[in-house]
């Protein structure tokens, strides 16, 4: 869905320009400015988006975007990132590492990069958190003032304290709600009294950033039962859903992106234990336990597949995942909870280099570009090599002919059709390492 830049002459603002030209040139997925070079995925994007409006229902959801290394998964979830804020959402985002994972003495450190990440319409890139809490007291201080309680009136104050744990009582029925709610009503209280050294105990608390319940209960001065840790990590992600509802947001998204490595956990007992977790977070969204919450994760195809260590190995989530017997005789099911990347069309990744074209002449005006012929001729090229058809991934692609229109903008007396034709070819998109993987549980 690129309909804000086709047909059209669009001027890409320069900062953004810069940051999408550098990402792409390095292989890697832009946080910003996606939309100006989306190319195909129309099918995709319609379902995720169809999940945004469940989610805007006050369902759940979840999906897994499959897809080889460079196939665009984190393209695309970019991409859906930014249609949810522009909807009204709020976003939490996160890579899992070897230091964050689902569980375990990992998962508290994935709930605070996602806490780190979470962006709203205000506040696009991160630093959510205290817009979430600032609206939420900014409409309560008006319904008071509607209701004609004036600030300098004495009773503005208590009547803004009652409406607001009155609100806030609302969401103590769930796991972790009470302590939520007082939180954040301490939050609340440290507003009003400018006790900054309140506030910022009150922040940490809801980052996830206390060790201990009696660290937490002397700087908050509060009687807290918990703190978010890694086994209750989810419920608060939960909470924070029903919390933006409630502030007058359409829900929360969360995307977990680099779930290949919960697949590269070489301890049997730690992979499972993560994906019990995963199994966890599908039925609770699906079956109605998450309101207001839509989870994306991304993975390769060994991660989803694989018998032996992938998500297929636990077969409470194979039976699930697994494609159903259309699909495999080769029909789509864009309903499934699992959306396999396609490879792009030919004419989708032409149109792809021209689009490059023309961020690249923003750039750097009145520089040598490939025409139209050339482009198709660099295009062919590509596809030549043996496989490249099945497997040329969007990522090469740009980073090579992003690596061409440098030279040519380098290199005045450099010939497009000598460095096309007598190139050496590229890597083969197998060495970005799926084929090592089969090793990593290799014992003796």
């Amino acid at each position: 869905m690129a309909e804000t830049v086709s047909g059209r002459e669009v001027r890409v603002p320069r900062r953004v320009l810069d940051t999408l030209l550098v990402a792409l040139s390095s292989g890697v997925v832009p946080r910003t400015g996606a939309p100006y070079i989306a190319i195909g995925r129309n099918e995709e994007i319609a379902a995720l988006l169809e999940n945004l409006s469940t989610v805007r229902d006050g369902g759940g959801s979840m999906r897994f975007l499959i897809g080889r290394y460079g196939s665009g998964k984190s393209f695309l979830m970019q991409l859906i990132r930014g249609y949810a804020l522009d909807r009204g959402f709020v976003t939490a985002d996160a890579d899992l590492s070897p230091e964050r994972r689902l569980c375990g003495t990992c998962g508290i450190a994935t709930y605070r990069e996602l806490i780190r990440n979470m962006a709203c319409k205000t506040s696009p890139e991160k630093g959510a958190v205290t817009a979430l809490l600032n609206r939420f007291f900014l409409q309560t201080k008006q319904e008071i003032i509607a209701d004609g309680i004036l600030p300098e009136d004495t009773a503005f104050v208590p009547a803004l304290k009652r409406r607001i744990y009155a609100s806030l009582s609302e969401m103590e029925g769930n796991v972790g709600g009470f302590d939520f709610a007082t939180v954040i009503s301490a939050y609340y209280d440290a507003c009003l009294s400018e006790n900054e050294e309140k506030k910022s105990a009150a922040l940490r608390w809801l980052r996830g950033e206390y060790v201990n319940k009696t660290e937490a209960k002397r700087a908050l001065e509060l009687p807290i039962s918990v703190i978010i840790g890694d086994e209750n990590w989810y419920d608060f992600i939960k909470l924070w859903a029903s919390f933006s509802k409630h502030v007058g947001y359409e829900g929360l998204i969360v995307f977990i992106d680099e779930c290949v490595n919960l697949y590269k956990i070489s301890n049997r007992i730690s992979r499972e234990a993560n994906y019990e977790k995963l199994l966890a977070i599908f039925n609770d969204t699906l079956q109605g336990r998450a309101p207001y919450l839509g989870m994306i994760f991304s993975g390769t195809p060994q991660f989803l597949e694989d018998s032996r260590r992938g998500l297929f190995s636990y077969d409470a989530l194979k039976s699930r995942l697994a494609d159903s017997r259309y699909q495999e005789m080769g029909f789509r099911n864009l309903s499934s909870p699992v959306i396999r990347l396609r490879r792009l069309s030919d004419n989708e990744l032409l149109a792809l280099l021209a689009r490059l074209t023309k961020l690249w002449e923003q750039k750097y005006e009145n520089c040598r570009v490939p025409n139209g012929e050339q482009m198709q001729c660099f295009l062919a090229e590509s596809l030549a090599r043996t496989g490249a058809d099945e497997l040329m991934t969007p990522r090469e692609l740009i980073r090579n002919y992003l690596a061409l229109l440098a030279v040519l903008r380098d290199n005045p007396e450099a010939e497009f059709s000598l460095l096309v034709k007598q190139a050496p070819p590229a890597s083969s998109p197998d060495d970005s390492g799926e084929q090592g993987d089969d090793l990593l549980d290799f014992e003796l």
